[in-house]
């Protein structure tokens, strides 16, 4: 599987794909550059009416994201809730320390996790793995899954003529959350998806960087 990014940018992805058709899932992590003349034509007229542009053209998952859910599949791997420090949580999963605490107090704010002080303190999850969810993470460290203009989709106003704009908003939303809502800490920690979840990553398509 091959992806491009920018030639001004590199870009890390986070894909997860069956393996031997099980529920098991992989962790691939692609960081690649490539020149602007072996973009397809296509390509690169995406790309210029996408520069600069804060539109829905496509979901991003913020490094925030990211190293919380990493953070969290660590703690939830832990046997009988035991608590994990943040030093060996960074350690673990390469998260820088400054980050990785600012991180874990907007978990805790939002009651995914504890924090024990003392000698053997560290952090835990404040509920069962099975009832945190993607979403849930997302939530907490960067806000609505979908925004526009940083407003969520239902609060956006249109002009009459673009008034079908909000429904493409709350639609693309609502696919989200069919993912997002359906994918648990504890799965994650169990390398599992839903059944519906792996299908869509059998798709030819979902794969291709458009």
């Amino acid at each position: 599987m091959k992806t491009a990014a920018s030639p001004k940018t590199r870009a890390a992805t986070i894909a997860y794909a069956a393996r031997g058709g099980s529920d098991s899932i992989a962790e691939v992590t692609a960081s690649t550059q490539v020149t602007v003349s072996r973009w397809p034509i296509r390509s690169r007229m995406r790309a210029r009416r996408s520069r600069g542009s804060d539109k829905l053209d496509r979901m991003r998952v913020s490094a925030k994201s990211d190293y919380a859910l990493r953070a969290l599949i660590e703690i939830a791997t832990r046997a009988d809730g035991a608590r994990v420090s943040a030093e060996e949580l960074g350690q673990l999963q390469g998260i820088p320390r400054g980050f990785l605490q600012a991180i874990l107090a907007d978990l805790r704010r939002a009651s995914i996790v504890i924090s024990v002080r003392g000698q053997n303190g560290g952090w835990r999850l404040a509920a069962d793995a099975s009832t945190i969810t993607v979403a849930d993470i997302i939530r907490a460290v960067d806000g609505p899954l979908v925004s526009v203009y940083g407003l969520r989709p239902e609060a956006v106003k249109y002009h009459d003529s673009a008034t079908v704009l909000q429904l493409v908003w709350i639609a693309a939303r609502a696919n989200l959350r069919d993912v997002l809502e359906q994918v648990t800490v504890e799965m994650l920690a169990e390398a599992r998806l839903p059944p519906r979840v792996m299908a869509l990553t059998n798709d030819r398509d979902a794969w291709q960087p458009h």
